[in-house]
């Protein structure tokens, strides 16, 4: 239980004290209704003894009485009232509340902070010891307690209502104070008169109420005088007169009203009736509640009693937590359920409220003065030292020796009688046996009473031990005449005298107490009887520390017929729970959820709250969810009807931001309840900020923002740029190759050089996305702000009116603030223009975007603080928890209308910061920027539209398309450039493009490719053409990824537009292709701020396999040529169709095969069929075989020259100029391309290698590159379409292979693992086979078949000339070796046996290119077909020592037939 502000052993005494009765005659009421009191009032705050007193016990032993109250009280005729009794007892609890009102939730993590009323708890989960020493101390602690003043407010009060019963005394009158005042005509006769009344009261039959303790009445006469307008002698011979009649023991002069009225401003006197007046007694609630049948003898004092009454209580209308002013009176208006006595109730209490209401300045004792106060203090200690007490000790005496002199007699009695009627029935005569629940009823003389009145009286007196025994010796006997309501009052008040003896003779019997509960409760069926035993007893276990055993009985006692008394008891079990040795701290919380639903439906709002509040403070944040929502729930409904809208705001925005568990009903009516109780709330602050809203739930940091218009749709052939745009996906890997290109192109601008303060342009800013500086924006250009809302209910949720909050400081164009900065937070319409999305809809558990834009229009900081829209539902249910909805909660369609206007916050934290020890060692965030940009003046704005792009093509495809550059904007554009990666995909055109249409529909059929007819006698001969790599952009140093856009003028004005053509080839690779182009440009104004913009465009583009082109070059066998010359070679071309007719491909002509190259041409087709069309369809691989030479001197231009000679072989009718656009553009670049791949491993391989082995390497190089143009047939629609394409072969090396598509390589197998380090080996100087074969070109000149007649002559000798060519530009010695190297059998079958005659090896020395000729004789015996390639050549470097063989020979053999004639 909670902490009460009395102790148990003065609470006991408190609440049995003896009662006295006050009988007045109407002047004397009146003298004290100058005070506004009556005279049981005027005594109340002096009724407890400030001194000890002695009395002494039936055995003349002394004995002690402390702190000794006594009650006196007004005669009423009626008992109480049940439903009186109801309504003051609610009234007491509902006037007392905690002093700060509602209890702050407060909990800590890891901890419960649980705040009960004025104390404070801490307690930490787990269960651990340090939680339990923390509650322990806080319970030992006298400071911080928990106290429950209206519990204890209850206690009280309904321990002095406790209507009086027959079968105890406790509460029955001992004394009659009968009250004259001097100013009466004849005071001695009054005092007659009112005794008459006492005696007609106390022993006529009619008035069973109110009970008297014994038959003969103390009465005690008090005469009242009014000292300030009375005559005090008159008084004082009047009281003279009294003290002979009554003697000086029974009665006292009272002089009161010292002052007039009219003093009262003058002097303020402490006035201690007030506090005692709150409570407000039973009597006064009586005095009204039962109409006329007050007082029989006066036949006004009904009016006057309740008129005078009505006085007692100053009202206060107001909040009922100011319980000092709070009317416990049986308003009828308030309450009609209490209407209990009829008309004249209802009349007496709404003339009683009107009365309170006309008088709300009460001051009570305003006559009195300190003189005066003490005077009553003196008379009531009179009156119970020489009246009451002396009584009292007369009484115990008498009622001993009755009981002495009566026990034999009475024993013997009970006995025989028992015996005569033969077993346990008692004789009717003996004893009035009146059946009921509870057993016997005794008459008042029974001697078993007379035990229980002196048990009583020795409890009253606070001689405990005597009324233990006496109590106990009552008991056995009611027990034994089975009279169960005597045994149990008897029980329980021996218990309580058991556990308050002095010194503790005997243990608390709390088994007395349990069996005496049960008995009122079961067979008595007497709750109120039994509710005061369990406040005892529960009070008695609680100071033994008996917690747990409290909280059962406590918890035993809740019952459905009561609620104030079930909740009030759950209460107490509650904190019984908490103050345990280890504290069960949900057991609390349940249980006070428990009280709290009790309050609720006693109509205590305030408690019930407050019950929830506490109990919420241990279920928060674990995981209960339905538990919190329920307690949430509830808490709202309470604060609402208590007009607290905040905190029912605050519950409800609970309910609804948690993850519920509820059903979508349940949700939708917690939705529907929340709007409806904050619509309440805006409505009281129009004019206030708007609220924070709870939902939809905002992902604040994947909050994007997006700079910019939104990308136009397609328009037929018309293709916009697709940029950038917010259904996008971020894509790290792009952004990066985004970033790279345009660092590319900023570098070429900028000489080479990245400028420091660059940052790559960032259109749309994400989580990803570097936004640790103020974002650029340009006016007049709209910002998209993507809002990621999620809604986490299953019941949709309507947005309305939805948009951007910001606020904006303008800046003027120079740049500085304005001299006043305006902080526009509202719309600004000419400042920045707002969309407002009208309706936005989210349903159940849905997670979606909202796209807000706003449109700024001048120049500035722009800062975008949330979102603001209007929160509804559109569906819903009536009933939550079983309850109805709210009063005014609309349901079903009205609900559409219900929505409130609020706001949410954008509030994005940054990136965890890592760099720094400090920040390594602490948690700190940097900036995220994205919502705060900065509105810079206005760009140039470029808009690119591809015209005719396609998203298919066959690999090395050719197709024209067109660009249209417009200028959108205010501004002219210049300096325009398009970079890309893959810049072999697509071209400009070089300088020759003016050549070419210009307009799309005029191209539509025509070729892509600049075509000459030709006439069909040039066949297979080659027509050459030149072209500079500088015409088409790939000049010495330059990047071939950046391209300038040929703008004429190179100015784009605003409002312009330009279309280009451009080309596309489709890579080599089969595949999708994702080709990523970076438009850059600037304004013609250099501004600080932006230097450059950019625009991107990703094309995709599918491409399917065409052709796959395999070509190797070697060295013709030949060794002149038409010029006498030699270094002919032969280019042999293996073209396949590899194409699966997926995309409708009949069939491929090889159009044109054409050579490009600083040094080689191609001369003429070798050995081409007669069908010179050169068809292949599917499958089907042709073999082509060309002759190429060295360009002529002139032709071939300085080594740094970049100019290409163009070599045309047709196998058509027209000739495709291969040195024009688009054709030599696809080919520089793929040659660029080619070269970027190539060069980085050549040039670090040609630092290592010495010079001869570089010399060596030259001849087997060559810079032959070959194009093959191509046409394909497509069916399409049932429409035949040609699609053209080009295909490139570089040859670098004579005798290896070389392929127009990248091959696919096989993966490598997994070479053992090694453990130990390799010897880092020197890279070997021998340069290869391949190499060394190239170095001296062999050629043999023989007949190549011989008749030879054997018969006539045995040998046969066949004259050979071996031509020896140097193909390098050194001078080379060359050993040549005639003798036949190996001799193993399978040679000779070969070789045959044929000899070489004369010199077996020559030594020569060859100049640059030079070609030598040896004059040879090989000798044959017989016939034969022999091979006369033996001949070893040895070659090296004239200036170097190492010889190296060639063996290019052994690949080729040369045969000779030898025939016998």
């Amino acid at each position: 239980m909670a902490q009460c502000v009395q102790s148990v052993q003065e609470l006991i005494p408190d609440s049995f004290v003896p009662c006295v009765a006050a009988l007045c005659s109407d002047d004397a009421e009146r003298l004290t209704r100058l005070n506004h009191l009556s005279f049981a009032e005027l005594l109340k705050p002096f009724t407890r003894l400030t001194s000890e007193v002695h009395m002494r016990d039936p055995n003349n032993q002394p004995h002690i009485i402390k702190n000794l109250k006594i009650a006196v009280s007004n005669i009423i005729t009626q008992p109480p009232q049940p439903g009186a009794i109801r309504k003051l007892l609610s009234d007491v609890v509902s006037g007392s509340q905690p002093a700060d009102g509602l209890v702050a939730n407060v909990i800590t993590a890891g901890d419960y902070d649980l705040n009960i009323s004025d104390w404070s708890i801490k307690a930490s989960v787990p269960w651990y010891s340090n939680w339990k020493d923390t509650l322990m101390e806080m319970k030992e602690s006298s400071l911080n307690t928990a106290t429950t003043p209206w519990f204890e407010s209850y206690r009280e009060t309904f321990l002095q209502s406790m209507p009086a019963s027959d079968h105890e005394f406790l509460n029955h009158y001992l004394a009659c104070m009968l009250v004259a005042s001097s100013s009466e005509a004849e005071p001695m006769e009054q005092f007659g008169k009112l005794s008459q009344e006492q005696h007609r009261i106390q022993h006529n039959n009619d008035y069973s109420y109110p009970k008297w303790f014994i038959p003969n009445t103390l009465k005690y006469y008090v005469l009242l005088h009014d000292v300030s307008a009375g005559d005090e002698q008159r008084a004082e011979s009047i009281y003279e007169e009294m003290k002979q009649k009554y003697g000086t023991q029974g009665c006292y002069l009272l002089k009161i009203n010292s002052r007039t009225s009219n003093q009262a401003s003058d002097e303020q006197i402490p006035d201690p009736w007030s506090q005692y007046l709150q409570k407000n007694s039973i009597q006064n609630q009586e005095s009204y509640e039962d109409g006329p049948c007050t007082i029989s003898s006066n036949k006004n004092s009904d009016s006057n009693l309740l008129s005078l009454d009505g006085l007692d209580n100053e009202v206060k209308d107001g909040l009922p937590n100011n319980f000092r002013a709070h009317p416990l009176q049986l308003d009828s208006s308030s309450d009609p359920s209490n209407n209990i006595d009829g008309p004249d109730h209802v009349k007496s209490a709404s003339s009683l409220h009107e009365t309170k209401k006309a008088n709300p300045g009460i001051i009570h004792g305003a006559c009195l003065t300190l003189t005066d106060h003490d005077r009553i203090r003196q008379f009531v200690q009179e009156f119970t030292f020489r009246g009451l007490l002396p009584h009292i000790e007369k009484t115990i005496r008498q009622l001993n020796d009755q009981l002495i002199s009566r026990k034999g007699l009475s024993r013997s009695l009970f006995s025989a009688t028992k015996k005569w009627f033969s077993g346990s029935k008692v004789p009717e005569k003996s004893i009035n046996e009146l059946k009921n629940t509870s057993g016997l009823l005794y008459p008042p003389e029974a001697p078993e009473l007379q035990i229980r009145k002196m048990a009583d009286l020795c409890f009253l007196v606070q001689h405990y031990d005597l009324a233990y025994s006496c109590y106990h010796t009552a008991k056995k006997d009611f027990l034994n005449d089975q009279a169960m309501l005597y045994a149990a009052g008897a029980l329980e008040m021996a218990a309580v005298s058991a556990f308050l003896q002095q010194g503790a003779a005997r243990p608390y019997p709390a088994h007395y107490m349990d069996t005496a509960i049960q008995t009122y409760r079961d067979i008595c069926k007497n709750m109120i009887l039994a509710e005061r035993c369990v406040l005892l007893s529960a009070e008695i276990l609680k100071s033994q520390s008996k917690y747990s055993e409290a909280a059962a009985l406590l918890i035993r006692l809740t019952s459905e017929d009561s609620d104030l008394r079930s909740a009030l008891l759950l209460e107490q079990a509650a904190h019984c729970f908490i103050n345990m040795k280890s504290p069960m701290v949900r057991k609390y919380a349940f249980h006070m959820i428990l009280a709290g639903h009790r309050f609720s439906k006693a109509g205590q709002k305030k408690h019930a709250l407050r019950c929830y509040c506490q109990a919420m403070q241990v279920y928060k944040g674990k995981g209960w969810s339905l538990a919190e929502d329920h307690i949430n729930f509830t808490i709202g409904r309470q604060s609402y009807t208590l007009r607290q809208l905040d905190n029912a705001v605050s519950a409800f925005r609970h309910i609804l931001i948690n993850e519920s568990k509820q059903s979508a009903a349940q949700q939708g009516s917690f939705l529907r309840e929340y709007l409806y109780v904050y619509k309440n709330v805006s409505q009281l602050s129009p004019d206030g900020p708007l609220p924070q809203l709870p939902l939809p739930y905002i992902n604040s940091s994947a909050t994007r923002v997006f700079f910019g218009h939104d990308r136009r749709p397609a328009d037929g052939e018309k293709q916009a740029a697709t940029h950038v745009s917010l259904d996008q996906e971020y894509d790290n890997e792009s952004s990066q190759q985004w970033r790279e290109l345009e660092e590319q192109v900023v570098a070429l601008v900028n000489k080479g050089v990245i400028p420091p303060n660059f940052h790559p342009t960032q259109y749309c800013l994400n989580s990803f996305s570097d936004n640790s500086r103020f974002p650029l924006a340009v006016v007049e250009e709209p910002i998209t702000v993507e809002v990621a809302f999620r809604n986490p209910l299953k019941v949709p949720l309507l947005l309305t009116n939805l948009s951007l909050l910001w606020k904006f400081q303008p800046k003027d164009c120079s740049g500085k603030n304005d001299e006043e900065v305006k902080e526009l937070v509202t719309s600004e319409p000419e400042m920045i223009g707002t969309e407002v999305i009208s309706e936005f809809l989210i349903n159940s558990e849905e997670s979606k975007v909202a796209r807000l834009k706003l449109f700024p229009h001048h120049i500035g900081e722009l800062h975008i603080l949330g979102v603001v829209y209007n929160l509804g539902t559109i569906q819903g249910s009536t009933t939550v928890d079983g309850i109805g909805a709210l009063p005014g909660c609309h349901t079903g369609k009205q609900s559409l209308s219900m929505s409130v206007r609020g706001r949410q916050d954008l509030e994005i934290q940054g990136p965890r910061l890592n760099s720094t020890k400090e920040e390594k060692t602490s948690i700190t965030y940097g900036p995220d920027r994205r919502l705060d940009p900065i509105i810079v003046e206005e760009m140039p704005l470029l808009e690119v539209f591809f015209i005719h792009f396609p998203t298919g093509l066959l690999c090395g495809e050719i197709r024209k398309a067109y660009v249209e550059f417009v200028n959108v904007s205010k501004c002219p554009l210049t300096g325009l450039k398009v970079v890309c990666k893959r810049p072999e995909f697509f071209t400009f055109g070089g300088n020759t493009a003016a050549l070419t249409p210009l307009s799309p529909s005029a191209s539509e059929n025509c070729s892509a490719y600049k075509t000459v007819v030709t006439e069909s006698t040039s066949v297979c001969t080659a027509l050459t053409s030149s072209a500079s790599s500088v015409d088409f952009g790939i000049g010495i140093g330059s990047q071939p990824e950046v391209i300038p856009v040929p703008l004429p003028d190179t100015v784009l004005l605003p409002g312009a537009s330009v279309q280009l053509p451009l080309w596309l080839r489709g890579p080599d690779e089969e595949g999708v292709h994702e080709i990523n182009f970076l438009f850059y440009y600037e304004s013609v104004k250099k501004l600080p701020k932006i230097r450059h913009r950019i625009l991107r465009h990703t094309a995709v583009i599918c491409t399917s396999r065409s052709l796959n082109v395999r070509a190797t070059v070697c060295r013709s066998n030949s060794l002149e040529d038409e010029e006498g010359r030699g270094g002919n070679m032969l280019v042999f071309v293996d073209v396949e169709n590899i194409n699966t007719s997926e995309a409708g491909v009949k069939e491929f002509h090889i159009v044109q095969v054409s050579s490009s190259s600083k040094h080689w041409k191609l001369q003429k087709s070798v050995n081409l069929s007669e069908n010179k069309d050169a068809k292949l369809g599917s499958r089907e691989k042709g073999k082509f075989c060309f002759k190429a030479i060295r360009c002529k001197e002139k032709e071939v231009a300085t080594q740094s020259s970049e100019k290409y000679t163009f070599a045309d072989i047709i196998f058509g009718n027209e000739q495709i100029i291969s040195s024009a656009s688009p054709c030599a553009d696809f080919f520089y670049r793929s040659l660029s391309s080619e070269l970027k791949k190539v060069q980085p491993s050549a040039h670090t391989e040609k630092q290592s290698v010495e010079d001869a082995v570089r010399l060596i390497q030259k001849c087997s190089e060559v810079d032959l590159n070959v194009v093959i143009l191509w046409k394909a047939y497509v069916v399409e629609d049932s429409k035949q379409l040609i699609l053209e394409g080009q295909h490139h072969v570089i040859l670098h090396t004579v005798g290896k292979e070389a392929y127009s598509s990248p091959q696919k390589q096989e993966p490598p197998e997994m070479e053992p693992l090694k453990f130990f380090r390799p010897e880092n080996t020197a890279v070997s100087s021998r340069p290869s086979v391949e190499q060394l074969s190239s170095l001296i070109k062999t050629s043999l000149h023989y007949p190549e078949s011989l008749n030879h007649p054997f018969h006539q002559k045995s040998l046969c000798l066949v004259p050979v000339t071996l031509l020896l060519s140097n193909c390098s530009k050194a001078d080379v010695d060359v050993i040549v070796d005639l003798r036949h190297k190996t001799t193993s059998p399978e040679s000779l079958e070969i070789h045959g046996s044929f000899t070489w005659l004369g010199q077996t090896q020559y030594k020569l020395q060859l100049k640059s290119e030079e070609i030598h000729s040896l004059q040879l004789k090989a000798c044959f015996v017989h016939t034969g077909v022999y091979n006369l390639g033996t001949p070893r050549v040895f070659a090296k470097l004239s200036d170097q020592v190492t010889v190296f063989e060639t063996s290019q020979q052994n690949s080729m053999p040369a045969l000779i037939i030898i025939n016998n004639v």
